[in-house]
């Protein structure tokens, strides 16, 4: 592998950026990593990644991004649109607005090929169950996933650099899942709906894999990439198991209620990606 294509950028160093550093670092990257926050600037330090205090707001960018894309090959974001209202009459573009004050800068640094972390949630859920590939038009029923789209159309669009764009499931992790949130509840809607989750291991697996390819320059980047584990049971049974498995109270679910939702199709990152998955959810 080249040395010059082992310098990586991830805008991000949050609940999987950070992880994700520290893994390239383990398999010889050298990572520059940026965080909103002054105090983990020592914690990116200590980990031995290059740290940067970079803020993005929707007039300006906040900190010194010139340096943090200075001789770097590949710039993974992996910021989450932090959009707290699900509402399709919002009309506020406070992400893609952020993202566009980036790609300017992106075109005039080092950086060729750009990771985009984005989520399934650009397909929204269908009134039937349907099986969902990367060829299935988005049809966002949030605020956050119309804007994710809109994000991952401006970056691969752009002449300058190339963007995969990796839209993962839900994200899992010892410190972080669902049925926590939802132990004890009533009415939970849409029992017989399929679940689409990864876990964090595979996120990061998925993300590196990429990054290897990158390095193929016969390989065509310009890719969006569904990865969802390729489990799917149904919410109320995989819930009641993982709250019977953590000792919480069991959510019940509306069961009179028609459910609606998705199976998200891995298969492209199985098969074109020759990734395999490697911790169930």
């Amino acid at each position: 592998m080249k040395e010059e294509r082992k310098k990586i950028a991830i805008l991000g160093c949050g609940w999987l950026g950070l992880p994700l550093a520290k893994s390239l670092l383990s398999k010889g990257y050298k990572v520059k990593g940026s965080t909103t926050s002054e105090s983990k600037l020592d914690l990116l330090k200590n980990a031995g990644i290059s740290p940067f205090q970079i803020q993005l707001e929707e007039h300006q960018i906040i900190g010194n991004i010139e340096d943090f894309l200075k001789e770097t090959n590949v710039l993974v974001i992996d910021i989450p649109p932090g959009l707290r209202r699900e509402t399709s009459t919002s009309k506020e573009m406070t992400f893609v607005n952020k993202i566009k004050n980036l790609i300017p800068l992106i075109e005039k640094s080092d950086v060729q090929k750009v990771v985009f972390v984005s989520s399934t949630s650009v397909y929204g859920d269908s009134f039937s169950i349907v099986e969902i590939t990367e060829e299935t038009k988005p049809n966002p029923d949030t605020e956050s996933g119309k804007q994710l789209v809109i994000a991952e159309t401006l970056l691969q669009s752009n002449p300058h650099f190339k963007t995969t764009v990796i839209r993962f499931g839900g994200l899992l992790g010892d410190d972080r899942h669902p049925v926590k949130f939802l132990a004890g509840r009533t009415n939970v809607e849409n029992p017989e709906a399929p679940v689409n989750m990864i876990q964090r291991e595979d996120c990061i697996g998925v993300i590196e894999k990429a990054l290897e390819l990158a390095q193929d320059d016969n390989w065509e980047w310009n890719q969006t990439l569904n990865a969802v584990a390729p489990q799917h049971p149904t919410r109320k049974a995989y819930y009641h198991k993982k709250a019977e498995n953590l000792n919480l109270p069991l959510p019940t679910f509306a069961e009179n209620s028609e459910s609606k939702g998705k199976i998200i199709s891995s298969e492209k990152v199985e098969t074109i990606l020759g990734y395999s998955f490697q911790k169930e959810i």
